[in-house]
């Protein structure tokens, strides 16, 4: 089948492309991916999108995809396992079967959280090492967590788990935390015990009974009992399938211009996966509205 439009990704990004796309009458398939929404439907809480003073991640988007199917767009489930983006004619494969084509392609894939890089650490992945505290969080009632990372999903999810959790450490390897000046201070006026200059260095038991984390300046190690860690140290971007294709920097995201076109004519970036200065949901919409209107010039 011939669209006009394919969206890869049904973040933020993908699902304002969706509807942007949609409302210029344009054909749109939006393929979703392992969940829709992206990230930022597992999030707990939003406070920073414009008109909302406080919205849940699932309720947001959710809402997002209802506009974008009100306006005509096609939600496709499953996986993107090849694609083809040089020619006038892309082709897309989902789930290694359904082949579908369009004149443009606009990808938004997002990203992936980062992982500790430590040897037990995917065993140990269900059995007390996390990447989503409102995923799973609920899990660890009344029990010590440990959160590592600085930025606003780390500080966010130390908010959240303190009124989950009996206890909650907040591990970051700088002096400072990078996340916005209103959830530090709100941090500050919870319980929640840092642990700043420090790194996780090992995860013991199994499943997990402990964290040690190392000192960066001093090299001392500590153990800090406890029946969780969520992990909150960035992302990577999900470019693997675009590899070869389209030019990304050295960090793997995707490069465009200012109208979210790639190197290849007819090919869009939006949202996390591309080389971006900031990586919000509401800028993670532009990008799919800006993406979604140029596919008409």
């Amino acid at each position: 089948m011939l669209y006009d439009i394919i969206v890869i990704g049904a973040g933020p990004a993908g699902l304002t492309a969706g509807i942007y796309g949609g409302r210029a009458g344009k054909k749109v398939a939006v393929i979703g991916g392992m969940y829709m929404g992206g990230q930022a439907a597992l999030t707990d809480k939003i406070e920073n999108y414009s008109g909302h003073l406080s919205v849940d991640g699932f309720t947001l988007t959710y809402t997002m995809r209802e506009q974008a199917e009100a306006f005509g767009a096609e939600f496709i489930d499953g996986e993107v396992t090849e694609v083809k983006l040089k020619g006038k004619v892309k082709s897309v494969v989902v789930d290694g079967a359904k082949k579908l084509s369009a004149t443009s392609v606009i990808l938004a894939m997002g990203t992936q959280t980062r992982k500790l890089g430590l040897a037990n650490e995917d065993a140990l992945i269900g059995q007390g090492v996390s990447y989503c505290a409102t995923c799973d969080g609920g899990f660890f009632k009344g029990k010590t967590v440990v959160v590592n990372g600085g930025g606003d999903t780390a500080v966010t999810d130390a908010l959240y788990l303190s009124n989950i959790a009996s206890e909650v450490y907040l591990v970051h390897r700088r002096k400072e935390f990078r996340a916005a000046h209103a959830l530090i201070k709100r941090l500050n006026a919870t319980n929640v015990k840092v642990v700043l200059d420090s790194v996780v260095s090992k995860l013991k038991g199994e499943p997990l009974a402990a964290i040690t984390v190392k000192n960066v300046n001093t090299g001392e190690e500590q153990d800090i009992a406890s029946d969780a860690i969520f992990v909150a140290i960035g992302a990577t971007p999900n470019t693997d399938l675009v590899k070869g294709q389209v030019k990304l920097d050295e960090n793997g995201y995707i490069i465009t211009n200012k109208n979210m076109k790639t190197n290849l004519a007819g090919v869009f970036a939006a949202g996390d996966v591309r080389r971006t200065p900031l990586r919000q949901v509401i800028t993670a919409c532009a990008d799919g509205a800006i993406a979604a209107e140029y596919t008409c010039h």
